[in-house]
C-alpha cells in the first residue's frame, strides 16, 4: 500500500483493513523515526491501537534524532521494543 503521507494511516486504506480483521495492536518499523514512524504510532494510539516501535529496526538521518523520537514515543504514545524484544512477545501469542 502506498502512502502520500508521513502516516501510514493518513488517506490510505489501513484503518479500515485493521478493524475489517480484529487486529488491535501494530508493530512498527521503518523510517524515519522522527517522520514517518511517529506520525504513524502518533495516530496509531490515536485510534486505541497497542503500538509497537521497534528501537533498532527504525532509523533516522541523526543519532540524536533517533534516540530522541524514541524516547518521546516510549513517554507518550508506544512501547518501544528491540526486535528480540518484539519477536518473544509475539512468541508469547502463538
Amino acid at each position: 500500500m502506498e502512502k502520500p503521507k508521513p502516516s501510514a494511516f493518513f488517506a490510505t486504506t489501513l484503518l479500515a483493513r485493521l478493524i475489517e480483521r480484529g487486529v488491535d495492536s501494530v508493530v512498527i518499523c521503518g523510517g524515519t523515526t522522527s517522520g514517518c514512524v511517529r506520525a504513524t504510532a502518533v495516530d496509531a494510539f490515536s485510534y486505541d491501537l497497542r503500538t509497537v516501535v521497534v528501537a533498532d529496526a527504525t532509523f533516522d538521518r541523526l543519532e540524536l534524532s533517533h534516540a530522541a523520537s524514541l524516547l518521546d514515543l516510549s513517554a507518550k504514545y508506544a512501547d518501544v521494543a528491540t526486535s528480540a524484544e518484539v519477536a518473544t512477545m509475539l512468541d508469547e501469542m502463538e
